[in-house]
């Protein structure tokens, strides 16, 4: 009985968002509150209960996601990230050009925030088909492709960075995984399927087409790249010498303050601060403009994330997250796997893959916390199932669609499988690197 309320509550949050065009954030607090009644949770627990569940999911990733989109949005207003796409096409060379536009929606994915990166590339995207007569597809799949599976894999992402929390698992040894597993899945998803697109051919839309930065004013290519990837190089360098050092060391608790996810953010914001701001002969007062605009981008994105733990808290509190772990886990199903489709599911059904993640992972928790997978490739693998099959209920989909001028069985076509490919390629990479590790 517990596990069919469980369900209705999903559906019912399906029917709140997709149907009802409920704003997230409230959906999960009204689908909270009838999950606590349901499930006989006393009322006075039940205030608790999502009251703990706001204060936990959000104490520990305000400052992770908060300073990650202030750096984000430094790197596109400074014009880092035009410097770092047009140091890395010429790279590449026209020939391949598809490749240089994966590396560069990769790298500058890192930090910025998914629908950031989206409306920032589109421009680049366009000015090359003029500049190159490409197809348009065979230009956007792959950087669309890298910007999807940064967002859906890797930390500081809001989805990433709250499983990397709720699971307990290492921010830097996810990040160091997450890469590995996304080379192949953007590549498959990326240059290699835009090849299978050249049968369409959307007309490139002008008006997308913004004024560049002009070259004398951009900052240099080593500190563009170098303040984009600071957080990836701090995670991964203190995380490998944290392991490398043991944690008898005398210099461990200062890697573990620097390895901090929070703390990574902070030195990294500092670091931008002077290298894209006063560097470049900007006031302080502007920088902190640009900080400003980019808490509120994310403001939504935070209230969503609180909303999904307050659903997750009620589970724990009922006791219904332990019985579903119990089934689940008699099922002749991988943990991985079984992680992976839940997301996908959710993620069909809901359209958010922000949304897919969290619910999935509330549900997943107690199998997570009983030891039996390692929690670093659980965030990974129901990172990728929460981009399984792209469609009508994510607006991702009608991004696509409008700015490459296409139908919508042309947009299934493109989106819906670039997305698909990812999902399914990232979890065989997590299912090959649980056997190597």
């Amino acid at each position: 009985m517990s596990i069919a309320i469980v369900i209705l509550c999903i559906g019912l949050l399906v029917f709140l968002i997709t149907y009802l065009k409920v704003n997230s954030f409230i959906a999960f607090l009204l689908v909270s509150l009838c999950a606590g009644v349901l499930l006989g949770l006393p009322l006075p627990d039940l205030a608790k209960s999502i009251q703990k569940g706001l204060g936990d999911t959000l104490g520990s990733l305000v400052t992770i996601i908060v300073l990650g989109a202030m750096l984000g949005k430094l790197v596109a207003a400074s014009g880092a990230a035009q410097q770092i796409s047009s140091s890395l096409i010429k790279l590449f060379g026209e020939k391949h050009i598809s490749w240089g536009l994966m590396v560069t929606g990769f790298i500058i994915g890192i930090p910025l925030f998914y629908n950031v990166g989206f409306v920032l590339m589109i421009p680049l995207i366009f000015a090359l088909v003029q500049r190159y007569k490409l197809n348009p597809l065979m230009a956007g799949v792959p950087m669309m492709a890298s910007l999807s599976v940064a967002h859906g894999y890797l930390p500081p992402h809001p989805s990433p960075a709250a499983l990397v929390a709720q699971f307990g698992a290492n921010m830097g040894l996810t990040l160091a995984y997450g890469i590995l597993v996304s080379i192949p899945a953007i590549v498959l998803a990326g240059p290699i399927f835009a090849k299978t697109l050249g049968h369409i051919h959307p007309k490139a839309s002008k008006s997308f087409i913004t004024q560049e930065i002009a070259d004398a004013d951009l900052p240099s290519k080593g500190s563009s790249f170098l303040t984009a990837l600071l957080p990836v190089f701090l995670l991964v360098c203190t995380t490998a010498l944290d392991i490398q050092l043991g944690k008898d060391s005398p210099v461990s608790p200062i890697l573990h303050l620097i390895a901090d996810p929070a703390m990574v953010m902070l030195i990294a914001i500092c670091f931008a601060t002077y290298t894209l701001g006063i560097r470049l002969g900007k006031s302080m007062e502007s920088v902190m403009v640009v900080y400003t605009d980019a808490v509120k981008d994310v403001a939504m994105i935070l209230l969503i994330i609180a909303g999904a733990g307050t659903f997750k808290e009620v589970l724990l509190a009922s006791g219904v997250s332990k019985e579903i772990a119990g089934y689940l886990g008699e099922l002749p199903i991988h943990p991985l796997v079984l992680g992976w489709l839940m997301a996908a599911i959710i993620r069909v059904c809901i359209g958010s893959a922000t949304i897919a993640g969290l619910t999935a992972a509330g549900m997943i928790l107690p199998i997570v916390s009983a030891g039996g997978v390692d929690p670093n490739l659980m965030v990974l693998s129901i990172g990728a199932g929460s981009l399984m099959f792209s469609h009508v209920n994510d607006t991702g989909f009608w991004m696509f669609k409008e700015y490459f001028n296409l139908s919508v069985k042309e947009t299934i076509r493109s989106w819906s499988l670039m997305e698909t490919i990812v999902s399914i390629a990232g979890l065989l990479g997590v299912l090959l690197l649980s056997q190597l590790i």
